[in-house]
C-alpha cells in the first residue's frame, strides 16, 4: 500500500510541476540582470537553406520574401525533394535550385544536401520552411546574437495566417512556447527551444552536432537542440528575428502535423533526462533547465492529465484537489500573460473559447502518433500570402 501511495503522489508531481514551472522560471527571469552592452554586427556570409518536400506551391512567394532581405552576403539554396519544377520560373544570381536524384524525405538530408553542394564555404546557416515570409531585417536581427557569441541562434515564426479558428489556436499556442520557452528561458540563463525553422546555427556546429547522425521522421530540431546544449552551449533568442510561418487552418492538416509532433515527443522526450541529470552532475543550470523543459509533454496531455487528477483526488484527498485547482489557475493566469505581453490579434483571443475543440483533434491525433510519419511526411499548405502583405498588415 505505501508503495502505490509514494507512486501515485510521485506521479502527480511529475505533471504538476509543469503547470508552475513556466511562471515561476518568468519570475526568476525578472531578477536577472540584462546587459545592454551595444555591438556592432557585421555581413557574415550565410547560406539561406529553403526545404520543400513535394508542394513548392509557396516557394516563389518565400524567394521573393528572402530577396527582399535588408542584407547582401548570403546565397539561397532550394532543395526541391520530390517536387515538380516544370512550372517554376525565377532566375537570380542569389537562388541555387537543388533537386535531388532520389527522394530524401527527411529534414537533415536535404539540409546536408545542400551543404554539400554550398557555393563557397558559408560561415553561417539559417534554416526555411518552404512556406515561410522572412522579415527585411530577419539576418541582420540574428546577426546581433552571433556576433555577441552565440553559435545557434532561434528567431519568432510569427502566423501568417489567422483565416480560420484552428490557424488562431495553433498561433495562440505558438506565442505560448516562444515566450516560455524562448524569451524567458534565454533570459533566464539556459537556452531557446528550437522551432524547426527560422533557427540559425554556425556552419561547423550544424555539421559537428548531426553531420553523423540520419534523423528520419520529424524531430531533427528535438536531437539538434540536445546536442547543442549537451554541449552546454547555450541557443540565444532573437524575438525580432522574424518569419511568418503558415499556421494549421483545417481539421485534416491539423491531426497530421499533431500526429508527427506527438510521435517526436514521445520519441525524443528521454534527452531531458540527460540533460537533467548532465546539468546536476557538472553543475550547469543551462543543462538542468533546459532538461526539465524537454520533459514537458504536449500542452494538451498534461493539461488533460491535471483535469483527471484533480477529479479523482476530490474522492481521496479534497486538499490535493484544491492544489490542482490552483495550479491551473496559475497555468491558465501564465497562458494569458504570454497572450497579453504578445501583442496578439484580437482574433486570436477570440479563437479560444473553442480550446475544447482543438484539445478533441489533439486526441484524435494522440491515437495516429504511432503511424505518424508514414500517414504524412510534411504538413500541406493552403494559405498563400506575401510579405508585403504581412508587412502593410503590422504597419496598420
Amino acid at each position: 500500500m505505501l508503495y502505490i501511495l509514494i507512486f501515485w503522489i510521485a506521479l502527480q508531481l511529475m505533471i504538476g510541476y509543469q503547470l508552475v514551472l513556466p511562471v515561476l522560471v518568468f519570475i526568476f527571469s525578472l531578477l536577472q540582470k540584462t546587459k545592454r552592452s551595444p555591438v556592432k554586427t557585421r555581413d557574415a556570409d550565410y547560406a539561406i537553406i529553403v526545404t520543400a518536400y513535394e508542394q513548392i506551391d509557396h516557394i516563389t512567394e518565400t524567394i521573393k520574401s528572402i530577396l527582399n532581405l535588408n542584407y547582401t552576403n548570403y546565397l539561397v539554396y532550394i532543395v526541391a525533394d520530390k517536387c515538380d519544377l516544370s512550372q517554376l520560373n525565377f532566375i537570380n544570381e542569389r537562388v541555387i535550385f537543388l533537386r535531388p536524384d532520389a527522394t530524401l524525405a527527411s529534414n537533415t538530408r536535404s539540409h546536408f544536401y545542400a551543404i554539400n553542394h554550398f557555393k563557397s564555404a558559408h560561415e553561417r546557416l539559417t534554416i526555411i520552411d518552404s512556406d515561410n515570409l522572412v522579415h527585411p531585417e530577419y539576418l541582420n536581427e540574428l546577426n546581433v546574437y552571433f556576433d555577441k557569441g552565440y553559435q545557434a541562434v532561434q528567431g519568432v515564426r510569427e502566423a501568417k495566417n489567422l483565416n480560420t479558428t484552428y490557424a488562431c489556436l495553433d498561433a495562440a499556442r505558438d506565442i505560448y512556447y516562444h515566450f516560455y520557452d524562448g524569451k524567458v528561458l534565454f533570459k533566464a540563463g539556459s537556452s531557446a527551444t528550437l522551432a524547426g525553422s527560422g533557427m540559425a546555427f554556425t556552419t561547423a556546429l550544424y555539421v559537428d552536432c548531426l553531420g553523423k547522425k540520419d534523423v528520419n521522421g520529424a524531430g531533427f530540431d528535438k536531437v539538434l537542440q540536445a546536442a547543442i546544449v549537451a554541449k552546454n552551449l547555450r541557443i540565444a533568442f532573437a524575438e525580432q528575428a522574424i518569419v511568418y510561418d503558415e499556421k494549421t487552418s483545417n481539421t485534416q492538416q491539423l491531426v497530421n502535423q499533431r500526429s508527427r509532433w506527438i510521435n517526436t515527443w514521445f520519441k525524443y522526450f528521454r534527452f531531458g533526462f540527460k540533460l537533467a541529470a548532465k546539468g546536476i552532475l557538472k553543475p550547469s543550470w543551462n543543462q538542468f533547465l533546459f532538461g526539465l523543459i524537454l520533459l514537458r509533454p504536449p500542452l494538451f496531455i498534461f493539461l488533460i492529465l491535471s483535469v483527471i487528477f484533480s477529479i479523482v483526488n476530490l474522492f481521496i484527498n479534497p486538499l490535493y484537489a484544491l492544489i490542482w485547482l490552483a495550479g491551473l489557475v496559475v497555468f491558465v493566469a501564465g497562458f494569458l500573460l504570454a497572450l497579453v505581453s504578445s501583442n496578439t490579434n484580437r482574433l486570436i483571443y477570440k479563437s479560444l473559447k473553442n480550446i475544447p475543440n482543438f484539445i478533441f483533434y489533439q486526441l484524435l491525433s494522440l491515437l495516429n502518433a504511432r503511424n505518424a510519419n508514414k500517414r504524412s511526411v510534411a504538413t500541406r499548405h493552403y494559405a498563400p500570402t506575401t510579405i508585403h502583405q504581412i508587412l502593410a498588415n503590422d504597419a496598420n
